[in-house]
């Protein structure tokens, strides 16, 4: 069967390329995949430049990256209970195995969501990891249900136009009263965070602590930074109200300290955690993918697919990962078809 990978990592991302390799089968509660579409995300061109969570040891093993997918159950392995052959589903996987860049793919069905019956293959692949991950920051890590005392009911989301900012201010707006501020600096992401639901749109080029105020609102009691945050981190601990809670992905160059005077609580998330590390919770992935599948074919929520690079192949691998490491990708960029 064909899949897309490489043998050395490469931060130049110009290492991509199709192999033949053996079709896999399915063990324990794995899910053999058909893999119709997938989508690209920081991950990929983090792990197959050599970095990223779970980053594989160099080696001349082929290497297959790709964390979100949808397609169609083949086979399944003799544990397996959640789905049957022929079922379509969404997933994000796990760095700790082989990617979704290949014509049929393993994946924990622990892990696996029932495809959104109301979009296509392409549609679906976008949401799986974006939708994990501003799931479990804003559910499971800020525990957003319990009020902060004193603060303001809203959460200010950094990055509102990209992949992960696109589906928590959906999430956010559908499932919870907040009052959601969104960053963004470009007009075409500006108004995409308007689209996905946002109250009120900042510009994180500018003082953060100067705009929160002018909205009238008082100090929010969550932040949910989707992006790095170590150039906006004193506008940061000083907009936030005392006891506040902040989710991070990345907190690269940013001394937490700051927060300290606050009481301010600090959350990382990782959503391959669960399946990397086998926890005794992992199969809340799969009944949060569902109720994702549920949000959308109720109309509550949308796909966050917005540039299709048509075929899975090296050459739009390479250019999907190039154009997303460039900072100027809106929503998500999707593949699909072998």
């Amino acid at each position: 069967m064909r899949a897309i990978g490489y043998r050395k990592s490469s931060p130049e991302l110009d290492h991509l390329e199709g192999f033949d390799i053996p079709r896999p089968r399915p063990e324990g509660r794995d899910l053999l995949v058909e893999v119709r579409a997938v989508s690209v995300n920081p991950v990929d061109y983090k792990v197959a430049s050599g970095g990223g969570p779970g980053a594989p040891r160099e080696s001349d093993d082929i290497k297959v990256v790709g964390y979100d997918a949808a397609g169609v159950v083949v086979e399944t392995g003799r544990e397996a209970r959640l789905f049957k052959p022929g079922d379509e589903v969404f997933y994000a996987g796990s760095v700790g195995r082989p990617g979704a860049n290949m014509e049929f793919h393993l994946v924990d069905e622990r892990i696996v969501g029932r495809k959104p019956r109301t979009l296509d293959f392409v549609g679906a692949a976008a949401l799986p990891l974006t939708s994990i991950t501003a799931w479990e920051a804003m559910f499971d890590r800020l525990d957003v249900a319990k009020p902060v005392p004193g603060a303001a009911r809203a959460i200010l989301i950094l990055g509102g136009g990209g992949g992960v900012g696109s589906i928590a201010i959906q999430l956010a707006r559908q499932l919870t009263d907040l009052t959601v501020i969104a960053t963004a600096s470009r007009p075409e992401t500006v108004q995409w965070a308007k689209d996905m639901g946002a109250h009120h749109v900042i510009d994180h080029k500018k003082p953060l602590a100067i705009q929160i105020p002018a909205l009238g609102m008082g100090s929010p009691g969550f932040i949910f930074a989707t992006s790095p945050i170590g150039g906006v981190i004193a506008d940061l601990a000083e907009l936030i109200a005392p006891q506040g809670r902040i989710a991070l992905i990345n907190a690269e160059a940013a001394d937490l300290f700051v927060f300290r005077a606050k009481s301010v609580s600090i959350h990382f998330e990782l959503m391959f955690t669960r399946p990397m590390l086998q926890t005794a919770d992992i199969e809340a992935q799969h009944r949060l993918l569902n109720e994702v599948a549920d949000l959308v074919d109720s109309g509550r929520v949308r796909s966050t697919a917005r540039e299709n690079y048509g075929r899975i192949d090296a050459a739009n691998l390479m250019r999907a990962m190039k154009f997303l490491k460039s900072g100027r990708a809106v929503g998500k960029i999707v593949l699909a078809g072998f």
